[in-house]
């Protein structure tokens, strides 16, 4: 059974995300005294009493604003006020009752969710402070006195919570879930992809570049499998990071790759092919990732009959860094060929886990090794005695040998392409490690 939702919301700057931090146990949702940081909803998992719940965090609510990103921001919001089970409202201590809280409570009992109202920065040990109970009289029955920064009170914030949620039910097996990150530079239609996945408006699009910063997931089910996309900031050129926000972002997105299994690295179509793009597919690349490469907004890319096999060609000479990669057409708007990107995310994470037995590795190499001589120098010529796989994710070979300095990155390179040209491997990254006898 899936698990239980609860959804965390309140106006802007009243510690919602170091709340949802400190409940998750992790800095997931980036935390600064500037309002509006957060805007998309982010989940995290918890647990209290042996009960497993998943925490929404949520942009500040504001009602009448004519601002794009605030109106989205309240949607986002909204959204997660009508998929949760229970919702925790956190107000200010320090700020007393507004008028933003009272139109923000006035919402939550419209949704007839069960709420648990929490006062947030009650630093101080001991008693409430008297404005403290000013609080009943946003009528949400008894709030909870809690320090987020501290963590205090969050474990009767939690007991209130888990009063509210459903029975649990006997787990079935889940199948795999293949982990997708969608990388690259701003304003190439990352969420706009997400939410054509989704199916559902699951992150704020926007032409404005720097929208998205926390690293979004959404979990998709369909006919191909069970697939988590994240929504990453866009990377920009290290020189044009100067926000404190946007390097926060960068880092998120940087953990997005870490925690993935496959990255698709989006390319604007009617920009083509940049230097920056080249940096973020070579951030995915050191971390050894399943990788395709999604020319996106093919839609309204002026075409003739030669156009996406000149454009691939083109794409292969500027990523020939990373020549496995498959190269796919896309149009996150208009769901051109997203069935086939859902075929390609499984068929390149299904490379990237392949395993190769070391009898079949050994006949490549004495097949290899006899149509290319290994290299020689000063009359020492090397010896590849056998080779063996010693890791997945990615595919990782180690060859003993006599002389390691006499291994050199081109016959590494041509041993790389008899074992793609054998087994496949396409869409993965390969890696050798190269080990002298004698060697530990």
């Amino acid at each position: 059974m899936a698990k239980p939702v609860v959804a965390v919301v309140g106006r802007p700057n009243v510690g919602k995300s170091t709340l949802f931090n400190k409940l998750i146990g992790k800095r997931m949702s980036i935390v600064d005294d500037t309002p509006g940081v957060t805007r998309d909803r982010i989940y995290g998992d918890a647990e209290w009493c042996g009960r497993q719940m998943m925490l929404i965090d949520t942009g500040g609510i504001e009602q009448g604003t004519d601002d794009v990103i605030l109106q989205g921001m309240r949607d986002q919001a909204q959204l997660a006020i009508e998929m949760a089970n229970a919702i925790i409202f956190v107000v200010d201590l320090k700020s007393g009752v507004t008028a933003a809280d009272e139109d923000v409570a006035a919402m939550l009992q419209k949704s007839g969710k069960p709420i648990v109202l929490c006062v947030n920065k009650c630093d101080k040990i001991g008693e409430p402070p008297l404005e403290f109970y000013e609080f009943y009289n946003l009528g949400l029955g008894d709030p909870v006195a809690v320090s987020s920064v501290h963590g205090t009170g969050t474990g009767d914030l939690l007991d209130e919570v888990i009063k509210y949620l459903p029975e649990e039910e006997s787990d079935e097996l889940e199948s795999e879930i293949i982990n997708v990150a969608i990388i690259g530079k701003p304003n190439v239609g990352k969420s706009s992809l997400v939410n054509a996945v989704a199916g559902e408006e699951r992150v704020i699009v926007s032409d404005i570049a720097g929208t998205t910063r926390d690293a979004i997931d959404s979990l998709v089910e369909n006919e191909f499998g069970r697939f988590n996309f994240t929504d990453t900031a866009g990377l920009r050129r290290r020189s044009k990071v100067d926000d404190k926000l946007e390097k926060y972002s960068v880092i998120r997105a940087k953990m997005a790759i870490e925690r993935s299994d496959v990255c698709v690295i989006m390319i604007d179509g009617t920009d083509g092919f940049t230097e920056q793009d080249s940096k973020v597919a070579g951030l995915a690349l050191e971390e050894g990732k399943a990788c395709i490469i999604a020319v996106n907004k093919w839609d309204i890319v002026e075409k003739d009959g030669r156009t996406m096999d000149s454009y691939r060609r083109s794409l292969m000479n500027d990523f020939s860094f990373m020549s496995f990669a498959p190269i796919i057409f896309i149009s996150a708007k208009t769901g051109q060929r997203l069935d086939r990107l859902f075929e390609l995310i499984k068929y390149v994470h299904t490379q990237n886990t392949m395993r190769i037995s070391t009898g079949k590795l050994n006949d490549i190499l004495a097949e290899s090794t006899a149509r290319v001589q290994p290299p020689s120098d000063k009359g020492r010529r090397l010896k590849i005695y056998y080779m063996t796989q010693a890791s997945t994710k990615p595919p990782t070979f180690v060859c003993f040998c006599n002389r390691a300095d006499l291994f050199h990155f081109s016959y590494q390179r041509y041993l790389e392409n008899q074992i793609r040209s054998t087994f496949g491997l396409e869409g993965t990254p390969i890696r050798f490690v190269i080990r002298e006898r004698g060697d530990k």
